[in-house]
Order: C-alpha cells, then sequence, then structure tokens
C-alpha cells in the first residue's frame, strides 16, 4: 500500500495553500525543534483579512465555527509547508501531535469542540491516518483582531 499523499489529498480537495499569513507581533509562523514542528496560533485569514469574526453564539453558528477552525487549520498547514520544503515537504508529517483551538465565545456557548472538529476532520483528510492527534479545544472571551477562531498544530516530522 502506497503512504498516504498530504500534496495529492490537497489536489483532490482542490486546495491550494495559501501564502503564510503575516505575523501580527515578534514570532514566527511555524518553527522546527528537533523531530517537531509547531505552528504559530492561526487566524481564520483569507486573502489577508479575517474572514470570521464575533463570538460563537451570539454572532456565528457553529457551522461556521466549524469553517473558520477549517480555515485556520489551512493556514497552519500552509505554514507547516513552508518550514518543511513546501507542500511537498508534508509528506514528512508522521503524526499531527496536537491541535490547540482557541474559540471566541458567548458566555452561554459550550459547544467549542464541534467548533474545533471542522479543523480536525479537515486534516484526517489531509493527513490521512496520520492527521489523528490529541487536541484542546476552549473557549475565550476575545481573540486577535476579533477573530472567531484561533488554532495551532504541533507535528512529529520525519528528518529531510
Amino acid at each position: 500500500m502506497a503512504a498516504h499523499d498530504p500534496a495529492r489529498a490537497l489536489a483532490d480537495l482542490g486546495v491550494t495553500l495559501p501564502p503564510v499569513p503575516t505575523p501580527l507581533g515578534g514570532y514566527v509562523p511555524a518553527l522546527v525543534a528537533g523531530d517537531l514542528a509547531h505552528t504559530s496560533g492561526m487566524l481564520p485569514v483569507r486573502d489577508g483579512l479575517v474572514a470570521y469574526t464575533g463570538r460563537l453564539g451570539a454572532d456565528l453558528t457553529v457551522a461556521e465555527g466549524a469553517e473558520a477552525a477549517r480555515l485556520c487549520a489551512v493556514n497552519a498547514v500552509a505554514a507547516l509547508a513552508a518550514v518543511l520544503g513546501g507542500v511537498e515537504g508534508l509528506a514528512r508529517v508522521e503524526r499531527l501531535v496536537q491541535v490547540t483551538g482557541h474559540v471566541c465565545s458567548a458566555d452561554d456557548f459550550f459547544d467549542q469542540p464541534a467548533v474545533v472538529d471542522g479543523a480536525s476532520a479537515w486534516l484526517a483528510v489531509v493527513f490521512g491516518d496520520a492527521g489523528s492527534h490529541t487536541r484542546l479545544a476552549l473557549g475565550a472571551w476575545c481573540l486577535p483582531k476579533n477573530a472567531a477562531v484561533e488554532l495551532a498544530l504541533v507535528a512529529r516530522i520525519r528528518p529531510a
């Protein structure tokens, strides 16, 4: 059986990775430390603008939040690809280790896991079995740029 190919999965999904979003401060979008690649928190940015703003449960539905989380994952994978040598470098991902999702939430919103599932489901398609991960889905009162979701990844990688 052939190994799962994330670049092929992205092509099959019709997804071209966007440019890595510009950091909002003094940090890098992603880095490799030993056999781990870490991304910074990614917002649901499309064409340079935050595409989903506001609080889940007040301004946005769970479905909209899940789409925001998926868009954050697209940006996080773009950042991973940038530090791994391009989309083909995503084949170096042995396992997604952790997904951390922050969901801007109204006081009575408790479906953060359903929102972050938008990212988890997409990552499973892109990375196949290697896309299984641990996860943290947290509610937050506010996020940078009034973003609805912020997401970060940790992946174990093979040497180049």
